[in-house]
């Protein structure tokens, strides 16, 4: 694939806190708008060249809603002319926006394309726009009951037999990493402070959400999260939530409540965005580029279990570049719970210690439409940093699906 990454920039992560948040009084609009300036100050490339602005972001309603990717275009002052739309694929949309933009001037119909996301969820939270996973389709239901993505991640724990024990021990190595890479500053390349457009004021500068007093002590103090979400009645005839998940899989025999706060994702503010070029414009600009973008994929899987479909995709995405799990340097697979990590690393049989090196999204937060842009930074910084070659990043996303990139540097 002809496609290429001249720059990735994203703001901090800030805890989702509605009024307190550090990031929860910008309007999101100005949060993307801010990090689409960063692109030319960063490249010099001429944003009049700029063909389309693609944006993921999973919660499109009120401030977050008419198209947040044409108005931040507008707030951002670039030049009238360039158009912007709005995509979800849930929280894989970051991932997909790239995709987007990569298939455009891969194609020949673009040469240069912005791609991103952006998720206020201190204003947004988890189903802010109503629709849940199936928008409430009786109809559909009937075929396929989508439990919340809690019990469908404490299924997958049960059904790999993974412990309790484990899944903490995975939710204190991501805070570990994450502190290690925030203290050796191995997020600055792709981090750009955010400010409040009418003061100037420095409202935040680095990731907040990782808890780096987290031991594994506190994890085992903290109760099961989906406990009463499993116990809770919503079928056609009065099945629990755990039990409509054990129509579906008998075999596991009874679900196992495991995953708590603490390894699951946590719910943040944030943005990102990835300048995207062809290989004619950056021969005609003289440009170099920070990688090269191998393939992309995009899977569907089981809507129930749900989140299984990274293991799926990063093996399309691998085909597709003619490529073996074991040719991947390093792995960028977004923690929406510990499981979703664990099964797809045993699935594609990879070494966890090359899986998520400076943590994720356990410690570091995610939002939504945002995650899958910066994780694309956050892998091109540690290529970088390590003079390592080749990097997969995959998501899970509600409804049954996932994303996958291979991205090779330079």
């Amino acid at each position: 694939m002809d496609a290429y990454i001249l720059d990735a920039v994203r703001t901090p992560r800030a805890r989702a806190r509605p009024g307190k948040g550090a990031l929860s009084g910008l309007h999101p609009q100005e949060l993307l708008a801010q990090t689409l300036k960063q692109l030319p100050l960063r490249t010099g490339v001429d944003v009049s060249d700029v063909d389309d602005v693609v944006v993921g972001a999973v919660s499109q309603i009120e401030a977050q809603g008419a198209n947040i990717a044409r108005n931040a275009v507008l707030a951002a002052g670039w030049p009238l002319s360039i158009p912007g739309f709005s995509l979800n694929r849930f929280c894989g949309s970051g991932l997909q926006s790239m995709s987007v933009a990569a298939m455009g001037v891969a194609s020949g119909a673009q040469r240069l394309v912005v791609a991103g996301g952006v998720e206020q969820m201190s204003r947004y939270g988890l189903n802010a726009d109503g629709g849940g996973t199936d928008g409430g389709n009786v109809d559909l239901r009937r075929r396929f009951f989508q439990v919340p993505q809690g019990i469908s991640a404490d299924l997958i724990a049960t059904l790999e037999g993974f412990t309790r024990e484990e899944l903490d021990a995975f939710g204190l190595r991501s805070q570990q990493l994450a502190a290690r890479a925030q203290a050796e500053g191995r997020f600055l390349r792709s981090l750009f402070p955010v400010k409040d457009p009418h003061t100037g004021e420095v409202l935040l500068t680095a990731d907040d959400h990782p808890r780096p007093d987290t031991t594994a002590q506190k994890l085992a103090a903290l109760a099961p999260a989906f406990t009463q979400l499993g116990a809770r009645v919503e079928g056609p005839n009065g099945e629990t939530l755990d039990e409509l998940a054990l129509q579906a899989y008998p075999r596991a025999g009874a679900v196992r409540h495991l995953h708590t706060a603490g390894t699951a994702s946590g719910i943040a503010d944030g943005a990102g965005a990835i300048l995207v070029a062809s290989k004619d414009y950056v021969r005609a600009h003289g440009l170099k580029p920070r990688a090269r973008i191998r393939s992309v994929s995009a899977v569907g899987s089981d809507p129930v279990l749900m989140l299984t479909g990274p293991a799926l995709a990063s093996r399309k995405a691998l085909d597709a570049a003619g490529l073996k799990a074991r040719d991947i340097d390093l792995w960028e697979v977004n923690e929406a719970f510990a499981a979703v990590v664990l099964q797809t690393a045993r699935a594609l049989e990879i070494d966890i210690d090359r899986v998520n090196v400076n943590g994720g999204a356990i410690a570091l937060g995610h939002p939504l439409g945002a995650t899958g842009s910066i994780l694309v930074g956050t892998a091109l910084d540690e290529l970088e940093r390590t003079g390592k070659s080749l990097a997969l990043v995959t998501l899970c996303t509600s409804g049954g699906q996932a994303v996958a990139a291979v991205l090779e540097r330079g």
